[in-house]
């Protein structure tokens, strides 16, 4: 016999979300809130617009999206009060806050909280992009910390990030989960090559691709200045810089001054363009992410899924990847001269990942669905 209940009412928020999204949150969402509403979760997704010209309701992969207003428009500590509106009149059985930046999350708690709706966070950690910000977010956190003290579950993406999180907040383990992000079940390596060969014409000489936003503390810049000493050794090589962010201005005077401009390509991946990120990643010869902090590293699971040789910088959840053998490690605040000896040794004699089981976003769902059960205790009958 089968019995059905009604599906468990989930409502994330986040910071921002559109149907094609760019940045780790959104990207988290979209892949997780899909497998999740075809599991039968009923997925509602909150988020702000500081433009004001974004559909206030929309439906997309199954799952609901709701827009408020965000102010101020050009900063990203934004407020959106009317999330404590949608919280404290919705009928959900669960919140789940993704991320901890900004003024959302401890609104979305309180809220929450005042509703008497069990909550959770996922932390997202990831860097700062202003010294004040950095010498500022220990004590954001630690302001967090009586919101945090009371979420069912406390989400971590990575040992290096719980440990982090859970010594600063001083928080019991049973506190935390750990779900790994994952990647999608990727086509077959050399389809996606000949695609990226026939993309790129006939080019055969080296390509870098460092991945994501452009901001200082991602690390692009050093790449920029260790190419003469790479062209110097290696001269064709090219570096592909993918993302979209305020430090552009910088990086693109950065490679113009040092007289390699021609050889570095800042331009961002469309999003949504999946197809297009795989094969961009498949054609690389090195894969690059010099970031000073990661929660995890998607590019780097990425690249590691796709068989290419990463070189990461050797902080944050990052270090992780080349304590287990699968990455190379510089030191963050290298000289461009040890950058670049890095580079050209995973140029010329690549450490290629071995063939490990990767955490794919099938998995990173499935641990969700499970976890929200246990904490809404909510049972799912089956014939």
């Amino acid at each position: 016999m089968t019995h059905e209940s009604s599906p468990l009412r989930v409502l994330m928020v986040a910071p921002r979300y559109t149907p094609y999204p760019q940045g780790g949150i959104a990207m988290h969402i979209y892949q997780v809130g899909q497998r999740l509403a075809r599991m039968g979760v009923d997925v509602t997704i909150l988020a702000t617009d500081v433009t004001g010209r974004l559909a206030t309701v929309e439906e997309s992969e199954g799952m609901h999206i709701l827009r408020v207003r965000a102010w101020p428009t050009n900063k990203d500590y934004y407020f959106a009060p009317d999330i404590y509106r949608v919280i404290t009149q919705g009928n959900w059985e669960l919140v789940h806050c993704q991320g901890y930046n900004n003024l959302i999350p401890p609104l979305t708690m309180l809220s929450a909280k005042r509703a008497n709706i069990p909550y959770m966070l996922s932390i997202h950690s990831g860097g700062d992009v202003t010294a004040l910000r950095k010498a500022l977010r220990g004590l954001h956190r630690r302001m967090l910390r009586p919101l945090l003290a009371q979420a069912v579950k406390i989400i971590a993406v990575s040992t290096f990030e719980k440990n982090l999180f859970q010594k600063e907040l001083r928080l019991p383990d049973g506190q935390f989960a750990i779900i790994s992000n994952g990647v999608e079940h990727l086509p077959d390596v050399s389809l996606i090559e000949s695609a990226a060969n026939s993309t790129n014409g006939t080019h055969t000489s080296p390509l870098i691709v460092s991945i994501g936003r452009l901001v200082q503390y991602k690390g692009h810049q050093q790449l920029i200045a260790a190419m003469p000493e790479v062209l110097e050794q290696i001269p064709d090589t090219r570096l592909r810089i993918v993302g979209v962010g305020p430090y552009e201005p910088v990086l693109r005077k950065m490679a113009s001054k040092l007289g390699v401009a021609d050889h570095v390509e800042i331009k961002p991946v469309p999003g949504g363009d999946w197809q297009g990120m795989a094969s961009l990643i498949a054609s690389a010869s090195l894969v690059t992410l010099l970031s000073e902090h990661e929660g995890q590293g998607i590019a780097v699971l990425e690249a590691l899924a796709l068989k290419r040789p990463v070189l990461v910088a050797s902080t944050s959840a990052l270090q992780e990847f080349a304590e287990r053998g699968l990455v190379r490690a510089v030191p963050f605040k290298s000289t461009p001269e040890k950058v670049a000896a890095a580079v050209v040794e995973q140029l010329r004699h690549p450490l290629l990942p071995p063939e490990i089981p990767l955490p794919t976003w099938d998995d990173c769902a499935a641990e969700l669905f499970a976890l929200y059960q246990r904490v809404v205790r909510k049972p799912v009958y089956v014939s």
